[in-house]
């Protein structure tokens, strides 16, 4: 199945960053971007974390929370936000189950090698935890402003 704008956002318990557990209903209340991307330390990766990153006090200021998801351990993620001096929540979604719910857990090829990993994706989801908004096969320059904008409008 695949998810649409509107729907029920999938549930998720996944470990954080700092070994925590978090959950879909922990942000009920409140909007959530859950981003995913496929790998901490890559340049993509590491600009959209950076991006919105910076943008954290935009997104407080209309109720929304930032999550970002990779296949990464917590540990690695740990290590990333140091590196980068990200104020973000990281889950790590090592047996992808979340990517494999939000149906972003797909076929990739590089260099003529095909291999499973994250499609780079958003979603925006309200405050009753539908999804307002998708953002698949994201390219990163400008997206985290373009979510904002989604956000304040919701």
């Amino acid at each position: 199945m695949v998810l649409k704008e509107g729907d029920r956002a999938p549930d998720f318990r996944l470990p954080r960053d700092g070994g925590e557990e978090v959950s879909l209903e922990s942000f009920r209340g409140r909007k959530l971007v859950l981003y995913a991307y496929p790998k901490d330390d890559t340049t993509g990766c590491t600009r959209e974390a950076i991006d919105f990153n910076r943008l954290r006090p935009e997104f407080a200021a209309c109720a929304t929370e930032i999550v970002g998801v990779s296949p990464d351990s917590a540990q690695r993620h740990d290590r990333f936000k140091l590196k980068h001096q990200l104020d973000l929540t990281l889950l790590a979604d090592e047996s992808q189950t979340l990517a494999q719910a939000y149906g972003i857990w797909t076929e990739k090829s590089m260099y003529g090698r095909k291999f499973m990993g994250i499609e780079r994706s958003t979603f925006l989801i309200d405050a009753e935890g539908r999804i307002a908004r998708i953002w698949r096969k994201v390219k990163v320059a400008g997206h985290a402003e373009e979510v904002l904008a989604a956000a304040r409008a919701l």
